[in-house]
């Protein structure tokens, strides 16, 4: 099956539209019209190849939300017209141990919805800037949400697990005090559930223009990380930090925020490694420092279906898929509230 697509030939070339083959529908596979694919940063240095290994053609996209539109004969979890959606995985060795513990994300067999293995053509897995998709059931994830909310619903996929992820781990809720550091598509969606599980939220942002957009998504108090003084008064005060940044920074100033006992949990990717922390803010408070990743396929679920209770989605900017290039520019730039959203209608032309 033929679709029509929007990836890279090389690095230093830009996304234009191809023609990809998605494979026949097997007994356990479900197959998805995809109506709308979100952008995320990870798209942008795998499909650049800043991130080593990139396999071309390469098609980005583990944003993915449509509707199922056919179903293997032995499929027992989706039926065709279902409202579904693919995250950053989409098949696993099924047998280790994080498998069976539903942590799928870790399995050293773990293949990404793009740039991984598979013996479909071209030998390597193609994303979600594309009409169709065929995945295994076990990675196909059912959506509550109303269906006009889809496109905001989309980015729930990578930035809504990425930060649900570790606070569930690390049990943010009543009681205790969470820190989002940055408030672009991963912080954003950090302050909206954090807040939603019953924590404290406090937004660090470098940009004073972001305070009252954080206090909007729910963060009880906004500081200014350029601002030492606002920082000094957040000392020893927080339960858990979730560090959304992918850019490196200086660890220390927000490891000093953490109580005894306290965690902060790395999510964001940068491209070179962050100064390493002082060994001292670590030892004397018993501190940690952590990382994570997405989500398996029932902490996803999980997630999905909270966020569909409490309303919650993400802020986003659609977008046609011939404005892949420019939105990657304006990303690069933080001039996005807070993830753009490819229109997969706009991949026929």
């Amino acid at each position: 099956m033929t679709v029509k697509a929007y990836g890279a030939h090389a690095g230093d070339q830009p996304l234009v539209s191809l023609d990809i083959t998605r494979r026949d529908v097997g007994a356990h596979d479900v197959q998805i019209d995809i109506a709308y694919c979100g952008v995320c940063h990870s798209d942008l240095h795998q499909v650049r190849g800043e991130w080593a290994g990139t396999l071309y053609p390469c098609v980005p996209g583990h944003e993915i939300v449509g509707r199922v539109v056919a179903v293997g004969a032995h499929v027992s979890r989706h039926k065709v017209g279902d409202l579904v959606g693919v995250g950053c995985m989409v098949d696993s060795c099924q047998g280790c141990a994080d498998c069976e513990d539903g942590l799928e994300q870790y399995c050293d067999g773990m293949v990404g919805t793009y740039n991984g293995p598979t013996a479909d053509a071209p030998g390597h897995t193609l994303g979600g800037y594309a009409q169709q998709i065929v995945v295994h059931e076990r990675f196909v994830l059912r959506v509550r949400h109303a269906e006009d909310q889809l496109a905001a619903v989309a980015p729930l996929l990578c930035a809504g697990i990425t930060t649900w992820s570790p606070l569930r781990h690390w049990n943010a809720g009543p009681g205790k005090r969470v820190g989002i550091v940055g408030i672009g598509g991963l912080g954003h969606m950090g302050i909206k559930l954090a807040r939603a599980l019953g924590a404290h939220v406090v937004a660090f942002t470098t940009s004073e223009s972001k305070r009252q957009d954080a206090l909007a998504l729910g963060a009880h108090e906004v500081v200014v990380s350029r601002d030492p003084g606002a920082m000094a008064e957040q000392a020893k005060s927080l339960d858990l930090i979730v560090n959304t940044v992918a850019a490196p920074h200086d660890l220390d100033a927000f490891l000093n925020l953490l109580k005894r006992d306290g965690t902060m949990v790395l999510v964001g990717a940068p491209s070179t490694p962050h100064p390493s922390p002082q060994v001292f803010n670590l030892i004397m408070k018993r501190r940690a420092l952590a990382g994570s990743m997405i989500g398996g396929i029932p902490e996803t679920q999980e997630m999905l279906d909270f966020c569909a209770e409490h309303g919650i989605v993400a802020d986003i900017e659609m977008i046609r898929a011939d404005e892949i290039n420019a939105a990657y520019e304006r990303m690069l730039k933080g001039d996005v509230k807070y993830r753009f959203v490819i229109d997969s209608a706009t991949l026929a032309g």
